[in-house]
């Protein structure tokens, strides 16, 4: 695909990106898919669909208390527990505003840990990674943004989120269905929307405008970026799924945001008329 050519023109050291059929086909890479790149927070995404791998072997239920009074493993996957971006120390109770937390999906994942019995990066290696064939992608420390991966393994997990094969398909449509719908939140460097929708670890696009993937995304895009310049979507009604991956951090660059609006736009555009008759 001719849009993928202006990731090389992005001003970060590297870069790679890939476009993914609804099928699981990569029809169309840019740069070194296998070099690694740390994922950051789409780690999250990851973690929220192994806490529901968890959810379907019954070894966590999404309404588990977890956290302080009122909150359940569903809020924190949210981002509804009242968790503040980097501390356990509450801010509100869990279901009054969308507060993006590390935190939360950190104490989501030791839930898991302490039900699985097993170290979460173990649990998350053995019930999502290893399954995908993709064992070389590894989790380095949180489970909020510490998976290192390469372009090739993150085109296999956006082919798993389009047609899941790890869950059933009642707990994938939970996985990026919003959750708790009347909230408002911040997507951090972004902006504040009213409402703010999120799924189970995913990022779900809704009516955000402007948005970090492209003007002409569907509403039912979800995905999430991360804050070493990595971004990755699914977009159900279009039928195709992109991630670009980079190694200059979000805050270093300026243009990350418009750089994605206008790489997905491009993608958009040219996955609509391959399709044309």
């Amino acid at each position: 695909m001719q849009a993928l050519s202006a990731v090389g023109t992005w001003d970060v050291p590297h870069a790679a990106a890939a476009v993914v059929a609804a099928d699981g086909r990569v029809v169309a890479t840019s740069g070194d898919v296998d070099r690694d790149f740390r994922l950051a927070s789409l780690t999250k995404v990851v973690t929220g669909w192994a806490a529901m791998i968890a959810v379907e072997e019954g070894i966590v239920a999404l309404d588990d208390p977890v956290g302080q009074p009122g909150c359940t493993l569903r809020h924190l996957l949210a981002h509804a527990g009242g968790y503040p971006f980097n501390s356990t120390e509450p801010i509100s109770a869990p279901g009054r505003r969308r507060v993006y937390s590390n935190s939360g999906i950190e104490l989501a994942a030791a839930h898991v840990e302490q039900r699985a019995a097993m170290p979460f990066a173990q649990y998350l290696t053995e019930g999502v990674l290893q399954p995908l064939g993709r064992p070389g992608a590894r989790l380095r420390g949180s489970p909020a943004h510490g998976l290192w991966a390469s372009v090739g393994d993150v085109a296999v997990l956006l082919a798993e989120l389009h047609q899941p094969r790890l869950l059933t398909p009642a707990n994938a449509a939970e996985a990026v269905t919003v959750q708790y719908p009347h909230l408002s939140g911040i997507v951090p460097g972004v902006g504040r929307f009213d409402p703010c929708p999120w799924g189970l670890g995913i990022e779900i696009r809704g009516d955000k405008s402007p948005h970090w993937t492209g003007a002409t995304n569907s509403p039912s895009t979800f995905g999430h970026f991360g804050g070493s310049g990595t971004m990755m979507w699914v977009d159900p009604g279009v039928g195709c799924a992109l991630v670009a991956l980079t190694d200059r951090d979000f805050d270093d660059w300026p243009e990350a945001v418009a750089s994605w609006r206008s790489l997905g736009d491009a993608v958009v555009a040219e996955w609509i008329d391959r399709a044309s008759p």
